[in-house]
């Protein structure tokens, strides 16, 4: 590959290879912070950009504000000396490889809003230098990188794949994940040439130590990343409507899927839920919507499978609202202990969390509502003790941290409705399960 590509590219791949190559990674969130970490690992010196002061504050003084990334490993990228954690961009000069980790949200419309990573570019057109690889890792639709990066770095006199490189990666970060993360979680990789992609591919291999699988094009990556979360909305979104379907004829959900899920082939197990949350699930799939609006194809299975999703916070209120019925109870006005608020267990992430439209629509039924989550710290929550649940009309486990005291619970609970199939066995006679 290098007698093809040419000595300037033997130099630049020597300098990667070598550690010698300056990495600037811009966007330290749930993506960018661990890929800026372990790029300080395995030795390369690594400058962590963002325009959150507090976020910068917070590095410079060694501690982590995401759940996934333990202080010590900040402070032992500090104590290397090759870990800078700063808000001024000028300092992307100095960066040989600039990857992009910024959010992308949606617009009040559903429309993909690529604000930031056009923000990051605007900062990178100010200061990046010839010779320099550009990643966007940033989740988007098909033709974000050839269509509007490519673009606003070509405005300044730069020939991709001569004197600039630019490729795209998509993330696969999953927060709490405890058995893959970005060190062990294979890369894939399309750039806009092929000298683009190989470098991409290089930096990766080094950076990450992880295996790299190189695609043909960034549309190709761009669209992978939409398939991943996508597969997963829709399947999550099976399972979701079948658990109406089996509440309807008295059928467990739960030992459906467990009977499923013995098949060692042609299944996959998902489970149901009270909805789905998350900066990947909720949110991608729009981005394929969208696109595929673009071009005049309505992806119906994808719309489907969305709104199904996003109708279980009212079927959970629905079925909370029977269970207390036949307790004599109403729903309007009770006193509900709510088990967690982050979308999933053992994090500290409520984007999108159906957690949140639950108690949303509790309150406006005007229940009284106690949130219990050892993981929140900017959502008010109360300790869990049996004074607690005894007073409450009723328990609903939204999140099931493994650090909740069930057994507290189950003693002590007037009824629970567990829309997560917890894992702990509940004796209290008014248990349910979604």
């Amino acid at each position: 590959m290098n007698n093809k590509m040419g000595s300037k590219y033997s130099i630049f791949a020597d300098k990667i290879q070598s550690k010698q190559a300056v990495v600037g990674v811009i966007g330290l969130g749930y993506v960018g912070l661990p890929l800026a970490i372990e790029a300080v690992n395995n030795g390369f010196f690594t400058i962590g950009f963002d325009n959150n002061i507090d976020k910068i504050n917070s590095l410079n003084q060694r501690k982590s504000y995401i759940s996934d990334m333990l202080s010590n490993d900040i402070a032992t990228a500090l104590e290397s000396e090759r870990f800078i954690a700063t808000n001024q961009f000028e300092r992307l000069q100095q960066a040989d490889i600039i990857v992009i980790c910024v959010p992308t949200p949606l617009n009040v419309d559903g429309s993909p809003n690529i604000s930031y990573i056009e923000d990051a570019v605007i900062q990178i057109q100010r200061y990046m230098t010839k010779d320099t690889l550009l990643i966007l890792e940033s989740t988007t639709y098909p033709g974000t990188t050839r269509e509007v990066i490519y673009p606003m770095i070509e405005q300044h006199s730069y020939t991709v794949g001569e004197d600039c490189f630019i490729a795209y990666s998509p993330e696969r970060i999953d927060p709490g994940n405890q058995h893959f993360n970005v060190k062990n979680t294979p890369k894939v990789v399309g750039g806009l040439t092929t000298s683009c992609t190989w470098l991409a591919r290089l930096f990766y291999e080094n950076a990450l130590q992880t295996q790299v699988h190189c695609v043909s094009t960034p549309e190709v990556a761009e669209m992978e990343k939409l398939l991943e979360n996508t597969f997963r909305q829709v399947n999550i979104a099976l399972i979701n409507e079948l658990s109406k379907v089996c509440h309807a004829m008295n059928i467990d959900i739960w030992e459906v899927v467990d009977a499923a899920a013995t098949k060692p082939y042609g299944f996959m197990r998902f489970t149901p839920g009270p909805g789905v949350g998350g900066h990947c699930i909720p949110i991608d799939p729009k981005y394929l919507l969208w696109i595929g609006q673009q071009y005049g194809v309505h992806t119906s299975l994808i719309d489907t499978a969305d709104k199904v999703n996003a109708s279980m916070p009212q079927f959970i209120v629905y079925r909370l609202a029977n269970y207390l019925n036949m307790l004599h109870k109403q729903l309007a006005g009770a006193t509900l202990v709510v088990i967690g608020v982050a979308y999933k267990p053992n994090v500290d992430d409520v984007r999108e969390s159906p957690a949140l439209a639950i108690i949303q629509l509790l309150k406006n039924m005007n229940c009284n509502i106690q949130i219990v989550d050892p993981f929140m710290t900017d959502i008010p929550t109360v300790l869990l003790t049996p004074e607690l649940v005894q007073q409450a009309d009723g328990v609903l486990i939204l999140t099931n941290h493994s650090n909740i005291d069930y057994e507290i619970i189950d003693i002590h609970a007037n009824f629970i409705f567990d829309t997560r199939q917890t894992n702990y066995l509940f004796q209290n006679e008014n248990y349910y399960k979604l």
